[in-house]
């Protein structure tokens, strides 16, 4: 499957810090090097391969979610930095998706951690089958993304 627009992007949160206040922003730069800017993830250490520099959620998953809990927050809760919308995230690694200039590469599911039942009484649970919690991705080409923006499954 090549250059098929699936979804937008529909949000775009960063986190400066383990553990830190999550911020929402309409557009970031994306970096090889760093991830998104501002976010503490996306640096690359030396000698790692980066497979956990963006993660991004579908929106109908947080929706299904929040249901399945009786709860009503915010996606960015999730702490994800993406948000996709109209689209089912690949769930194979090496899958590649363009956003604006961005080139991102799948690398592994984003399991839901321990911070979720923080979050919410049950959310964990509700975000552990089929991929969910979302996906982690690898940056291949950086740019600059907005929220709107088209997102293609460019290589599958």
């Amino acid at each position: 499957m090549t250059g098929v627009v699936t979804g937008r992007l529909a949000g775009i949160a960063r986190h400066a810090r383990s553990r830190g206040p999550i911020e929402v922003v309409d557009q970031v730069s994306v970096s090889i090097e760093g991830g998104l800017a501002g976010d503490f993830r996306g640096a690359l250490k030396p000698g790692g391969r980066g497979r956990r520099q963006v993660s991004l959620i579908e929106a109908g998953d947080w929706d299904w979610a929040m249901q399945a809990t009786g709860h009503s927050l915010p996606w960015w809760h999730r702490r994800a930095n993406l948000l996709v919308e109209g689209m089912d995230l690949p769930q194979v690694p090496g899958t590649r998706l363009r956003i604006g200039s961005v080139v991102l590469e799948i690398t592994q599911e984003c399991d839901p951690c321990s911070r979720m039942e923080e979050v919410a009484e049950g959310l964990r649970a509700a975000l552990t089958p089929d991929w969910r919690g979302g996906a982690l991705a690898r940056v291949i080409a950086g740019g600059d993304i907005a929220v709107s923006d088209a997102i293609e499954i460019i290589e599958a």
